[in-house]
């Protein structure tokens, strides 16, 4: 298992851009100034993954998720890039059932969204307009407040997940490091002596 994560770990490491190509953009420049917005720490990890799971679950608008949680992290000082990767936990597999939760919850909060039109909808591959009918007229209140709520606790979710998952690591971290032998330097040698 060490030997996957290592390798995704490299392969994500190598997708992400450097610090310079972020410079060197100008819509990115302002951000690349501000480097504790990109650095791994036991902050800013799990501020990052709340913004991430906020936005790309409230949002569900794909593009405009990522920007939002970057945005959302300068006044949190939230980590960017795991920000923009928590966005993709809602994607074309996982926005069906977020939306029905979401209706679910909607509904039993008293809001009104029929789920069997939603349903119909969905099977017989309804375009833009007949879904955009469907959420202004009936489901936009029920929508909206189930989506609120499960963005809300899965960022609540995801920030104490990441921060027992930061404690955990730096912890094992620590404790190899303790258990590592200790070799020491400088030390003058001293000639055994003959008895």
């Amino acid at each position: 298992m060490s030997t996957l994560s290592s390798r995704l770990s490299r392969w994500f490491h190598a997708q992400m851009p450097t610090h310079e190509q972020l410079a060197a953009n100008r819509f990115t420049a302002p951000l690349a100034r501000r480097q504790e917005l990109f650095r791994f720490t036991r902050r800013s990890v799990p501020r990052g993954v709340a913004v991430g799971i906020l936005v790309g679950v409230f949002a569900l608008i794909p593009g405009l998720q990522i920007i939002g949680a970057a945005l959302m992290c300068v006044p949190v000082r939230g980590n960017i890039p795991l920000a923009a990767a928590m966005t993709f936990l809602s994607n074309p597999a996982t926005t069906p059932l977020i939306l029905a939760t979401a209706i679910w919850i909607g509904n039993r909060l008293g809001f009104h969204a029929d789920l069997t039109t939603f349903y119909a909808l969905y099977e017989r591959g309804a375009g833009g307009s007949e879904w955009l009918y469907w959420l202004l007229s009936d489901a936009a209140p029920s929508l909206v407040i189930g989506l609120l709520i499960i963005s809300v606790a899965g960022a609540v979710v995801g920030y104490f997940g990441a921060m027992w998952f930061w404690r955990g690591w730096i912890g094992r971290k620590h404790k190899a490091r303790r258990l590592r032998p200790t070799s020491v330097k400088n030390e003058p040698h001293l000639p055994e002596s003959s008895v």
